[in-house]
């Protein structure tokens, strides 16, 4: 028998000023799904069947960016995508687009089993999940109150936003970013060339290797504050923010359109396998040195029962454990 491991994220990039009292917020929630993780694998679960049990947990939550609580599009909407991959045969599914499906993270995974197809977005992904009658329900549900002031916040700051959990401090609020965003503008940060002020990553993850050995992964996101409508991030993708195989499993967070260039996912499994590194050196090279100027974080779990993460930007919300006992909640380094 093989030793498990589970890990999970809320994002990486937190902003270092996220009060006292959000930062414990985050910390229990993730130590909750981290729970629900661990008594499924304690129980004998497959490694597919905890990473969706743990993500639908993380997705019901309000307090990170996916399900209920994602970030809002430019037009004040709510367009959801995950993936799941099962490290047996590598085998996947994912959605984007999707505005009424309460779960994404299942109908990723209904799209993995009961579908001839890997990935299904907008119209036909809500056809999917009604046909295979998975709970839906209005945007309004998926849409909070904090999340429609930072909105606007953004639009009036002409940005996309990065930590859209900081309470709002009235008038002064939109001063401060506007100022944010012009200083980091003139800093030169810049996304596929365009510069942008600040970034929106708290993607949910989760990773898993079961007590047989087996590995998953899952990821979902509402994708950032202020979006395009019909942007598609990495969390959906294949190869960058999800991955699982014989070796490990993956998921990530952080600067999408960075971790797409670099396949950052794949990249770990890649290096485990050709250069035969072990699973945090894997993850430590793959963050150094496949992610250019962008910024991301990723979690990940061997198939013999290791969970390692890692980041290049300011905190990561993170959970891990293992079966001889040890676990981990954490923000910072």
């Amino acid at each position: 028998m093989a030793r498990w491991g589970i890990a999970i994220h809320g994002g990486a990039g937190v902003d270092p000023n996220l009060p006292e009292h959000r930062q414990e917020e985050a910390k229990r929630v993730l130590a909750r799904c981290l729970q629900v993780g661990v008594d499924l694998l304690r129980s004998g679960a497959a490694a597919l069947d905890v990473v969706e049990a743990v993500v639908r947990e993380l997705e019901t939550d309000p307090c990170f960016n996916s399900g209920r609580g994602s970030a809002l599009t430019r037009a004040g909407t709510v367009e959801m995508e995950a993936s799941i991959m099962d490290g047996r045969g590598r085998r996947c599914g994912a959605v984007s687009g999707v505005s009424t499906v309460r779960n994404p993270v299942s109908l990723a995974r209904r799209v993995m089993d009961k579908s001839p197809h890997s990935y299904l977005a907008f119209d036909g992904a809500e056809d999917f999940a009604r046909e295979q009658g998975l709970e839906v329900v209005d945007n309004s549900y998926f849409i909070t109150e904090e999340n429609v002031g930072m909105l606007k916040l953004a639009k009036e700051a002409n940005t996309i936003l990065f930590d859209y959990r900081i309470p709002l401090a009235g008038a002064d609020t939109c001063s401060a970013l506007a100022a944010a965003s012009e200083n980091r503008n003139n800093n030169g940060m810049v996304m596929n060339g365009l510069p942008i002020s600040i970034y929106a990553p708290e993607t949910v993850g989760c990773a898993v290797v079961d007590s047989n050995g087996f590995t998953a992964a899952a990821t979902s996101t509402g994708g950032l504050m202020n979006k395009m409508t019909g942007r598609i991030g990495d969390s959906p993708l294949i190869g960058a923010g999800t991955y699982a195989c014989g070796h490990c499993a993956v998921s990530c967070t952080g600067e999408g359109e960075a971790i797409i260039r670099s396949t950052l996912a794949r990249d770990v499994a890649a290096v485990m396998e050709y250069k035969g590194l072990p699973l945090q050196e894997a993850v430590d090279f793959c963050v150094k040195e496949r992610l250019d100027e962008g910024f991301a974080g990723l979690i990940a779990v061997s198939g013999t029962g290791e969970v390692a993460y890692g980041f290049n930007c300011t905190g990561m919300f993170r959970g891990c454990a293992t079966e001889d006992g040890f676990m981990e909640v954490g923000i910072w380094e």
